[in-house]
This record gives structure tokens, C-alpha cells and sequence, in this order.
């Protein structure tokens, strides 16, 4: 009888961790408040509204169920935890823009800020420069709390509240860590964010050091770590030099690389993290595309090779991992480069990075157990093992990667069979559920790089900030709250 109440979801204590959490974000909100300030913006009492509801309503949550916490979340606790955990980020993260009257419809206001905590970079703003500085920072700052989670950063303090985050730690799909780097889930937050904030800083210096401006810089460091996507700029990327162009480059490329490959090299174990099988692939991947897109850009269209090598490169880091900058519109480009283009959104960036998408560690794991099932048929008394880095997976481990893959592209045709209901046309639904679904942020159809999400209607967007959180978290996470065994005893 004991186990069945400890398998029970202790409704008070999960409002507890969603408290703190809620008072992060409070938090995190302080800077655009300084951003107005420092500009002589119009919008600083209303900014400092939604501060104030936000750290208010996270404060009194923290008091009325302070006394209901206990030593650590079963699992049905940390798959509620993390599920409306986001929910409620999106909620008071859509607030600046909603009191502001900036985004005066609460359906848009949901939409971007959702857009911005699951990194999706979608968006529905048409003139993004007309937005104050306050609200541009706040909408960068989504991205990069997001990026990491912020579920991470709390579970470095909450030992220090007498909360364990091991079960939390284990359901944020964003922080999966493929390489044993430490027995304590709490130093592993914290390197994570060590990195996190090294890359950032790094980034904001190179920019700085291109002529962007500091606070441009800023902005973009926070959406490029996090693979966001969201720029101060209504063309992104593309009225920027080419060396900023390749800085960004860059550091999305490093954002997509598993983080614990960062702890790693840190560590001076430089070459167990370049012989990782799903960095090599990764690497492969964007070079072969890469390569194949400048030589189409180059053969079709009237620029230098420097220009395709710069714009193919640039488009093929930008989706891979799903961060949604743009220097060129891919949807003017020939057919055949549309069509690579789709399967980079069909892949996604590395396990345990900031990048969305179906994750190459998975495809390259499903690849595996294909070749070994067409092996199986041509020797099938021979015993054939699917391994990775020499250590051989369970049929359990393989198949829930293979249902994890069926179940995605399950998502995405029924996704799109919705949109297509709902009024779109059949590209623009594509694109938009394989873009929310893979948090890329442009997709096809009238939602492509040089447009955006306005045009929709009310029911697609709040269809499309559901399929946001569904690719964020992994599916499982999410799912697992609609089946009717969760909420039995």
C-alpha cells in the first residue's frame, strides 16, 4: 500500500519545484527591465508588471506548498514537473508582450514566447525592429534560458533547498548526458551551464569585435547558443558581414555538439570526444551537404563561390541544428537544394546539445539495426548484436529509439493532416509542423524563411505551440501525461 501512494503524484510538492522555477524566471526577467532604463523606453511600468506578477505568483506558490516538499520526485512528479513546467514558462514568458500591447492577442503572445523557450525561433511578428529594446533582449532571453532549460539551473540550487533533482534531472530531455562525466547530477548541471555561459560570452565577443553592436551581440550569442534562431533583425542574418556570418556559423556548430563532448574536452579528454560515432556523423553530415549545396548554388545561381560556400554552409548548420538563422531564402533555391534542405529537418542536431530534431544519435543507432536486420536475413542462425562505441544495446534500447522515430513521423503526418484541416495549404502545413516539431523556427509554403507565422489562424497556432513542447521535450514526456494509466494509482 506504501508503494502505491509513493507512485501517486504529490500534487503540492511538484507546485513546489514549479514555484521555484517560476521565480527564475522572475529573475531572469530583471536585465529588460535595466534594458529599458538604459534606453528611456515607454514600457518600463509595464515591464515592471509582469516582473512583479511573475515573482509574485512564484513566491506565493513557493509559501503555500513550502511545507509539502519532500526528498525526491518519483517519476510521474518529474514527467508533471517538467511538462507544466514549460507551460508555465510560456505563460509568464508571454506577459512583457501581452501587458506592453505589443503583442496585444494572448494566442500570438503564447505562440512567440513558447517559440522562444522551446528554441523554435518561429515567429509571428512582421516588423521585428519596431519592437523596444527591452522587449527584443526579453525575446532573445527566452531562447537562451530555454536553450539549456532552466529546469537544469534549478536543480544546481535545489540541494540547497533540500530538494534531489535526480528524477527531474533524468526527464529534461534537453540535458540527456550520453557520457559518464560525474556521479553528481548537481556538478553535471553546473559544468553544463559553465559551458553554456563560456560559449555566450565567447560568442559575444567575436560579434562585438565584427562591428555588431554590444547589444546585438548579446542578442544573437543568446539565440545561437541556444539554437533559437530569434534576431533584433527583420532579415536575420543576411545584412550582416560575412564574418559575422561565420562566427555564428560556428558557435550554431558548436551548439549542436553534445555538451558532456564539451565537459570532456575540458577535461583534457580531447580524444575520447573526437571519436565519439554521432560527432563524426554530425561533422559528416554537414560537410557532404554542405558540399553538394555549393556546387548547386554555385552552377544555378550568378554569385562567387565564396557567396554558395557561405550561404549552403550557413543554411545547412542553421537547420541541422534547428537553430532557424537565415542569410539566404532556401526556398528560391533549386529544387534539388530543397529537397536536402527537408531531410536536414528530418534529422536534427546531436544528443545532450541545445539542437532539436530527431537527434543523430538516433538515426545513426536506427541505421545499425537495419543493417543488422538485412544481415539477419541473409544469415539468420548468425547472433547479431546493435552496437555503439563497442557496447552492445538491448532490443529494448534499440526499440524504443525505433518507436521513438515511427512515432515523430507519425506526429508530423497527422500534424499536417490537422493544419491542412484547419485551412492551410499542404506546404505551409508541412512546413510548419516539421519546424515547430524540430524547433528550426522557418519552415516551407507561406511560413518560409522570408515570412512567418502571422497569417495562420488562432487554432493553428495554438496546434503549433502544442507541437513546439511535444519536440522539445521529446514526445514521451509529454504523451505520457494523456495515457490513462499516468494518473492511476
Amino acid at each position: 500500500m506504501n508503494i502505491i501512494n509513493r507512485s501517486k503524484i504529490n500534487l503540492p510538492h511538484t507546485l513546489h519545484i514549479i514555484s521555484i522555477i517560476i521565480l527564475f524566471e522572475g529573475l531572469f526577467m530583471i536585465p529588460m527591465i535595466a534594458v529599458s532604463l538604459f534606453n528611456h523606453e515607454n514600457e518600463l511600468l509595464p515591464l515592471l508588471d509582469a516582473v512583479l506578477i511573475t515573482l509574485g505568483s512564484g513566491a506565493i506558490l513557493y509559501v503555500v506548498t513550502r511545507k509539502d516538499k519532500y526528498a525526491e520526485p518519483n517519476k510521474r512528479d518529474s514527467l508533471f514537473v517538467v511538462t507544466f513546467s514549460w507551460l508555465f514558462l510560456a505563460f509568464f514568458g508571454c506577459l512583457p508582450f501581452l501587458i506592453t500591447h505589443h503583442i496585444p492577442s494572448f494566442t500570438d503572445a503564447f505562440f512567440e514566447s513558447m517559440s522562444g523557450f522551446t528554441t523554435t525561433g518561429s515567429s509571428i511578428l512582421n516588423d521585428i525592429e519596431a519592437l523596444p529594446k527591452s522587449l527584443l533582449f526579453w525575446r532573445s532571453e527566452t531562447h537562451w534560458i530555454g536553450g539549456m532549460g532552466i529546469i537544469v539551473l534549478a536543480i544546481a540550487i535545489m540541494p540547497f533547498l533540500g530538494i534531489n533533482g535526480m528524477q527531474l534531472f533524468s526527464s529534461e530531455a534537453s540535458v540527456v548526458v550520453e557520457e559518464k562525466i560525474s556521479t553528481k547530477i548537481r556538478y553535471v548541471a553546473r559544468n553544463v551551464w559553465i559551458i553554456y555561459i563560456g560559449l555566450t560570452f565567447l560568442e559575444t565577443i567575436f560579434l562585438k569585435l565584427g562591428g555588431m553592436s554590444l547589444f546585438d551581440s548579446v542578442c544573437h550569442s543568446f539565440a545561437t547558443v541556444a539554437t533559437g534562431g530569434f534576431s533584433t533583425k527583420n532579415d536575420s542574418i543576411a545584412g550582416f558581414s560575412p564574418y559575422i556570418q561565420y562566427v555564428i556559423m560556428v558557435f550554431m556548430l558548436l551548439s549542436g555538439i553534445n555538451f558532456a563532448l564539451h565537459i570532456l574536452t575540458l577535461n583534457g579528454k580531447y580524444k575520447t570526444a573526437v571519436k565519439n560515432p554521432e560527432l563524426k556523423l554530425y561533422l559528416k553530415i554537414i560537410l557532404i551537404i554542405g558540399a553538394i549545396l555549393t556546387l548547386i548554388l554555385f552552377l544555378s545561381k550568378e554569385i562567387s563561390f565564396e557567396k554558395a560556400f557561405r550561404d549552403s554552409f550557413f543554411q545547412v548548420i542553421s537547420v541541422l541544428t534547428a537553430t532557424g538563422f537565415a542569410t539566404d531564402d532556401y526556398l528560391l533555391w533549386p529544387n534539388q537544394g530543397i529537397l536536402l534542405i527537408v531531410s536536414l529537418m528530418l534529422i536534427g542536431a546531436c544528443a545532450g546539445s541545445t539542437g532539436g530534431g530527431v537527434k543523430v544519435i538516433r538515426h545513426y543507432i536506427n541505421w545499425q539495426n537495419i543493417k543488422k536486420n538485412l544481415k539477419q536475413i541473409v544469415h539468420p542462425n548468425a547472433v547479431i548484436h546493435v552496437k555503439y562505441k563497442n557496447q552492445l544495446l538491448s532490443n529494448q534500447q534499440v526499440s524504443t529509439i525505433s518507436n521513438f522515430i515511427i512515432i515523430y513521423y507519425a506526429i508530423v503526418v497527422i500534424g499536417t493532416i490537422s493544419m491542412t484541416a484547419l485551412g492551410s495549404d499542404w506546404a505551409t502545413s508541412f512546413g510548419s509542423i516539421v519546424t515547430t516539431m524540430g524547433g528550426i523556427g522557418p519552415g516551407f509554403g507561406l511560413v518560409g524563411p522570408a515570412s512567418n507565422f502571422s497569417m495562420l489562424p488562432e487554432a493553428s497556432k495554438i496546434l503549433l505551440s502544442f507541437t513546439m513542447l511535444l519536440g522539445r521535450l521529446e514526445i514521451f514526456t509529454v504523451l505520457a501525461l494523456f495515457t490513462s494509466w499516468f494518473w492511476k494509482t
